[in-house]
């Protein structure tokens, strides 16, 4: 695809995305290459800007150099940061708070712990990402799970039959140990994110090689 049709698609979705202000989000594409450079107004609409343009067909990569500006009414202080983080995780029944710990510097958030499922490691970023005043999340959780499956693999290649979207035949799944290797073509970044969300939903998996191209 034409580099400036794709930055345009790229602009285009941006616009569609609501909760992302796209005014200040400038948008460079080479050979495929998606950057997007400005300034937004929290850490959550950085990352929505960014799953925005993956969602577009042809987007290869993307480098992320957006930066988070507060006002300077809205910024909070570390540790209030931190205490609506540790409240966040112990609403959050998905996640188990007692086996994470948090560490705020200068509105960076850094988790550290283990928990047993990627959903659950997902579910804690997520959740302290969208905080007033988080300029960035240091996701440094473990995975310790408890289940060492031996049919992973069957089980991945059943959760991509079963979306509709995929072309499991064409994705190569091998396994060793808890670790799992994705290779074969997928046709834009939409699909290799429902593969990877595959492999990861497998009990036991700790570790995602991803060696899919586009097509």
């Amino acid at each position: 695809m034409d580099d400036l049709v794709l930055q345009q698609l790229v602009i285009d979705e941006l616009e569609f995305e609501p909760s992302v202000d796209a005014a200040n989000i400038g948008v460079a594409v080479d050979s495929g290459v998606v950057t997007l450079t400005g300034h937004v107004g929290s850490y959550a609409e950085k990352i929505a800007a960014e799953r925005a343009a993956q969602r577009v067909r042809g987007v290869r990569a993307i480098a992320q150099e957006i930066q988070v500006r507060y006002p300077s009414d809205k910024k909070t202080s570390d540790d209030e940061i931190a205490k609506r983080a540790a409240d966040i995780l112990a609403w959050d029944a998905r996640v188990p708070d007692e086996g994470i710990q948090i560490k705020v510097q200068n509105g960076w958030v850094m988790l550290t712990g283990t928990v047993e499922w990627q959903y659950q490691r997902v579910a804690a970023e997520s959740g302290v990402r969208k905080l007033s005043g988080v300029i960035g999340v240091s996701n440094e959780i473990e995975l310790k799970p408890q289940v060492k499956a031996p049919d992973v693999r069957d089980k991945i290649l059943s959760a991509l039959k079963r979306n509709a979207e995929i072309e499991a035949d064409s994705i190569r799944v091998s396994v060793n140990g808890d670790e799992v290797t994705l290779e074969g073509r997928v046709h834009d970044w939409y699909e290799r994110i429902v593969i990877e969300r595959a492999a990861w939903s497998a009990p036991g998996v700790k570790h995602v090689h991803d060696r899919m191209t586009l097509s």
